[in-house]
């Protein structure tokens, strides 16, 4: 299909089209209502099962939820993995003023949720999800889950007072970030999501004093395995958000493996369906067995 736009409208619709899989436990992690996590077992009956946990995209936006990730959940359990897939709060419903898109992510609430969940993952794994190994965790998120994966693991490195910042690296075998905004200078630049970075971190007006507590491409090195799955033909966070990520932890010192996929957009790095999501798995494995 030649033109792009057509394209990622088919992938979306595809990976979309997938109906949403019940979990097999559900666990609260937190009093909001989105302060839930959904468990899925390996669906082959293994035991001590590598656990990978998920954070939707949408562009920390309210209407996204981990809904639209629970087929990719069921697919990841299909091939032996014990799955959380995470939800959080996300943007307000209101449209922002002069526009017609929903506020990008809460500051702080979005922060807190996702420090929190992954604090509460190995406990409530044990409790509802008896399978996993929570000694085996691999993190992975798609889009704005993709940035939400990579600052999640690089909380130890965050600046000094930051009520996130953990003492030392979280016990992940690694990260495997799908077209991550994970580069916030570029991610303005290209006015990805209709400006959803800056909506995220609550106007112009703060990008300079909050971009050092959210931004991953300036939490680097981190010292945690992480790998960035990319489409070529992604116009939603185009690959130059992810190099800008790549090359700035070299730089820092720390190599991220890059995988980029030709004829490949935003979508079917979710999509059941599609051959890249099998290609997902495949990273995720190396990393977690």
């Amino acid at each position: 299909m030649s033109d792009p736009a057509a394209r990622d409208a088919a992938e979306e619709a595809s990976a979309l089209s997938h109906p949403a899989v019940a979990p097999d436990a559900s666990a609260a992690y937190g009093d909001h209502p989105d302060q839930v996590v959904d468990f899925y077992a390996p669906r082959d009956g293994r035991t001590s099962a590598p656990l990978v946990v998920a954070l939707h995209g949408g562009v920390w936006r309210a209407p996204y939820d981990r809904q639209h990730v629970s087929p990719f959940a069921d697919f990841l359990a299909r091939r032996g993995f014990a799955v959380a897939n995470v939800e959080y709060r996300r943007g307000s419903d209101i449209p922002r003023q002069g526009g017609t898109a929903p506020v990008a992510g809460r500051w702080p609430e979005t922060f807190d949720d996702i420090a929190t969940a992954l604090d509460a993952i190995p406990e409530l794994a044990a409790a509802h999800l008896p399978s996993a190994d929570p000694r085996r965790i691999v993190l992975t998120g798609h889009s704005a889950g993709g940035h939400l994966a990579l600052w999640a693991a690089a909380r130890h490195v965050l600046p000094a007072g930051s009520a996130w910042r953990l003492p030392a690296p979280p016990a992940l075998r690694g990260v495997v970030a799908l077209a991550p905004i994970a580069h916030f200078g570029r991610a303005v630049e290209l006015d990805v999501c209709g400006g959803g970075v800056t909506e995220f971190l609550g106007g112009k007006g703060h990008l300079a004093d909050r971009m050092p507590f959210a931004d991953p491409s300036v939490l680097v090195p981190t010292g945690i395995a992480t790998t960035v799955v990319q489409g070529r033909g992604d116009i939603v966070v185009p690959h130059a958000v992810a190099e800008a990520y790549v090359t700035a932890a070299a730089e820092a010192g720390e190599m991220v493996g890059f995988t980029l996929l030709e004829d490949v957009g935003h979508f079917p790095l979710i999509d059941p369906a599609a051959d890249a999501c099998a290609v997902v798995a495949e990273e995720i494995a190396q990393l977690a067995w």
